[in-house]
């Protein structure tokens, strides 16, 4: 057997499995009551105390609202880990955790990797403490990286054949990468795509409309609402630079608020208005679909809404 992955009729199979109790949703209920009956015995005390503990996932996304309303052929896991390892920081959410990857909700003002100025008020050492408390041994791997200045989501690999993996095959295996930000003034288009050559030059990354020796990068945009001078703009990723979303809004003229790098004078929120609020991708073992999404944060909501 290798060590890596047991099999089920050839197919690999994350370990982290045992460490869930599946459900199937056969017919619609709410997640509270579809618990009861499911976990004979349970009170309705100790299933809340699951949902605030984040323990239950429906279609493997974490799921807190006692009336969520299920529908036939999703999936409830209820996790059978106990509280001995529990996670708990200000600055990051755990969303999903297998024996391979660990999918985080960061908030902004964290940096997703260490750098030689700052090692420890990172996501990755934060997170390199909490496995160690599982085995000493454990690590975490970068995949990917957002700005310290956006929030969202974030994976991690728990091994290096994981990483390379996901690294390797980041465009076959992530089929849905999309963040959602305040940018000033009123959006032209509804919709439209970006496409320019980025070039790194360590603290500001330029944009040029032709191939300038620079990175292909594209960025696909949607607006949903203009209101009070903002417009709040869904984007999906072709490519993944640094900074890529940044730099095309401040090129469509149209700066993140926030963001006095690229162009934005305007501050109304205190931080950068982006958030990467969903990530979709093949799980690099087993090939599972993974989907994650969170909501849009509410100041965003709420700048849009102000008289």
């Amino acid at each position: 057997m290798e060590d890596r992955k047991n099999r089920q009729g050839g197919r690999p199979v994350a370990r982290a499995a045992t460490k869930y109790t599946a459900f199937k949703v056969k017919e619609g209920a709410e997640l509270m009551e579809f618990l009861m009956k499911e976990m004979s015995g349970i009170s309705r005390t100790r299933v809340k105390a699951l949902l605030t503990n984040r323990v239950v996932m429906v279609d493997n996304n974490i799921q807190t609202q006692y009336n969520f309303q299920l529908k036939p052929g999703m999936v409830v896991k209820v996790s059978r880990e106990k509280n001995k390892h529990e996670f708990r920081h200000k600055l990051l959410d755990i969303l999903y955790e297998d024996a391979y990857i660990i999918v985080v909700e960061k908030k902004e003002g964290l940096l997703s990797v260490a750098t030689e100025r700052q090692k420890e008020r990172t996501a990755q050492h934060i997170l390199s403490e909490y496995v160690k408390r599982q085995h000493p041994g454990n690590r975490i791997y970068v995949v990917h990286r957002l700005d310290r200045e956006t929030s969202g989501i974030m994976m991690y690999a728990k091994d290096e054949k994981t990483q390379r993996t996901l690294r390797d095959n980041w465009h076959d295996i992530v089929f849905d990468r999309r963040y959602v930000s305040i940018v000033i003034g009123d959006m032209e288009k509804d919709q439209g795509t970006v496409r320019s050559w980025l070039t790194d030059r360590t603290l500001y990354v330029s944009s040029c409309d032709y191939d300038d020796g620079g990175k292909l990068s594209i960025t696909h945009y949607k607006t949903i609402k203009r209101a009070n001078g903002y417009s709040l703009v869904e984007l999906n990723l072709e490519t993944g630079r640094k900074n890529q979303i940044r730099v095309h809004m401040q090129t469509l003229g149209h700066p993140v608020v926030g963001d006095s790098r690229y162009g934005c004078e305007a501050d109304p929120l205190g931080r950068l208005a982006l958030h990467a609020f969903k990530l979709c991708f093949y799980h690099p073992v087993t090939g599972e679909m993974m989907q994650f999404e969170t909501p849009y944060p509410a100041p965003f909501k709420n700048l849009m809404l102000r008289k």
